[in-house]
């Protein structure tokens, strides 16, 4: 069997327009059996239409795509046995219970888990008699992804799977996600949520304009950054403090300026740093509204390479 569950190839979705529109340009991306894996980018910026071919709801222009070993144009129904798809908002009867809506999910696949198997995976037993539009936002997300696991996938798509929940559904839906992967299956899941990428995804790619920019475990990637901390400066506007002068400054490995007279710097030594950067701050004459430290983040890295925040998109 092939260690790889995802192996995409130069992989290209040009859509017709005046002029073409290419949202995806040339992806390159292999995914480990095993492993959890996340796909985050702002909007437009392709990995929505590159999470959607390999789930075979797109044809691509160009490129190859396996997925688990198989073609989406050759191996379709094998394909779809062997995975399982939870998008963002699934639309549920309300006529249903828990049970009779996962039973029916349960009769589309040859094999699988019985439908109270699906439901205790989830933790949904208290809920399995009832109806789908008395469950909170929580209970049917997870019945979405239990929808999802009847079929007993080796490999789950989930595309931002805890959007608009509160803290605790959404560490309830981590822990489902985590008991999966234990049992050596994959995941590929998009997120707005740079913390869940952190803790749950041994790997993560960026994709904007098209193209993946960076590919790597979130620790790899943050140590790109140049430094491991972060200062996080507020001065008084209009700041006669520009980000080439904090630039300059000790330990100061980059600086990105933002609005109201906030400065983000990664520094390789915050003992260092922090004394020049208030040597700076009295020299300048700025005025000091806030200063904090904090560990360099997965966010700090996509606002680096992208320009924006990841939930600017949303």
């Amino acid at each position: 069997m092939s260690s790889l569950a995802v192996r995409v190839s130069a992989l290209v979705k040009t859509y017709p327009a005046s002029p073409p529109v290419e949202a995806v340009r040339g992806v390159d991306l292999e995914v480990t059996v095993g492993e959890c894996f996340g796909l985050l980018g702002p909007n437009g910026a392709g990995k929505t239409t590159t999470m959607e071919i390999l789930e075979g709801l797109l044809a691509p222009t160009g490129g190859e795509v396996e997925v688990l070993g198989r073609r989406w144009d050759r191996d379709e129904r094998e394909i779809r046995e062997r995975i399982g798809i939870s998008l963002q908002e699934t639309r549920l009867s309300d006529k249903l219970n828990v049970r009779e809506t996962v039973t029916l999910f349960r009769s589309f696949y040859r094999t699988g888990l019985t439908p109270d198997e699906a439901i205790e995976r989830v933790s949904l037993q208290e809920k399995a008699k009832a109806f789908v539009d008395k469950l909170s936002g929580g209970q049917r997300q997870r019945l979405a992804i239990a929808c999802a696991l009847v079929g007993d996938p080796e490999m789950l798509f989930l595309d931002e799977p805890t959007t608009g929940l509160d803290p605790q559904s959404r560490r309830q839906l981590w822990d489902v996600i985590r008991d999966f992967k234990a049992r050596g299956r994959t995941v590929i899941l998009t997120t707005h949520y740079m913390d869940e990428a952190e803790k749950l995804c041994d790997r993560v790619g960026i994709i904007d304009h098209g193209k993946v920019i960076a590919l790597g475990t979130p620790n790899e990637l943050i140590l790109q950054l140049g430094g491991e901390h972060v200062l996080d400066l507020t001065v008084t506007e209009p700041a006669p403090l520009t980000a080439d002068d904090l630039s300059r400054t000790t330990a100061v490995k980059s600086v990105r300026a933002g609005a109201g007279g906030t400065f983000t710097l990664t520094v390789t030594d915050p003992a260092q740093a922090l004394p020049a950067v208030m040597e700076l701050v009295r020299a300048k004459g700025a005025g000091l509204v806030g200063l904090s430290t904090r560990h360099a983040t997965l966010e700090d890295v996509f606002v680096t390479l992208t320009g924006h925040q990841l939930r600017d998109d949303s």
